[in-house]
């Protein structure tokens, strides 16, 4: 029966038995499951018994886009890769060219001629790489919601202020708030627009106090607590 049974290991590792059967990727969006199919170099040719899950992991880990994976290996031969991808805060603007910037403040690279920046700001003025870090970190604390009304961020100097930042919004209005205190900031603006006529727009202030000045006229201020 020894005999037997090593027969049937021999017999097994040799067919197509051994090999996966089906892969199932999962969780991406902006890298296509071909990219990583080819990074993990798992494919119906490899024997399922021969698969190292953190071999795999740490070949995904190497996309720039990736942010976590996980393998798991299921019922007859079948194995699933599922990813969790870095948001795409923004998109730096370099002359015509757009770059799509990761929460984690790294760029890829830029998109093609035909496509354009879609779901996150345009970021333009910027040269300090540790500036754009945190304006990274601080934009995916933002609701979606949030990120989705501003068209535009502009690094915008002034004097003493160095991190003084001029948004333009979707719906017409302009921010001119800092990269300090950028996220709990801008989290109350919807609450600030709601407040206002349906045909007024202008400027909002948003620092140490918040004031909002109607284009061509000051109108309210009020000191944050």
């Amino acid at each position: 029966s020894f005999f037997f049974v090593l027969l049937m290991v021999v017999v097994y590792f040799q067919s197509d038995l051994s090999h996966v059967k089906n892969i199932t990727v999962s969780g991406n969006y902006f890298v296509t499951d071909n990219e990583i199919l080819e990074k993990s170099m798992v494919s119906t040719k490899t024997k399922y018994l021969n698969i190292s899950e953190d071999e795999i992991v740490k070949r995904l880990d190497d996309i720039t886009e990736i942010s976590s994976v996980s393998i798991e290996k299921k019922f007859f031969n079948h194995v699933v890769i599922e990813v969790k991808e870095f948001q795409r805060v923004g998109y730096f603007r370099k002359d015509s060219t757009y770059y799509p910037m990761l929460q984690n403040g790294k760029m890829l690279e830029p998109l093609k001629k035909n496509e354009r920046p879609v779901n996150a700001p345009v970021i333009v003025s910027w040269k300090d790489p540790e500036q754009l870090e945190t304006m990274a970190q601080e934009l995916q604390k933002l609701p979606e919601g949030i990120i989705h009304r501003i068209s535009e961020i502009t690094h915008t100097p002034n004097g003493n202020n160095t991190n003084q930042l001029t948004l333009f919004m979707t719906d017409g209005n302009k921010v001119v708030t800092a990269i300090s205190k950028f996220s709990e900031r801008l989290s109350i603006y919807p609450s600030l627009v709601d407040k206002l006529k349906p045909d007024e727009k202008g400027t909002f202030y948003l620092g140490v106090s918040t004031h909002f000045e109607r284009y061509n006229r000051a109108v309210t201020e009020e000191k944050n607590e």
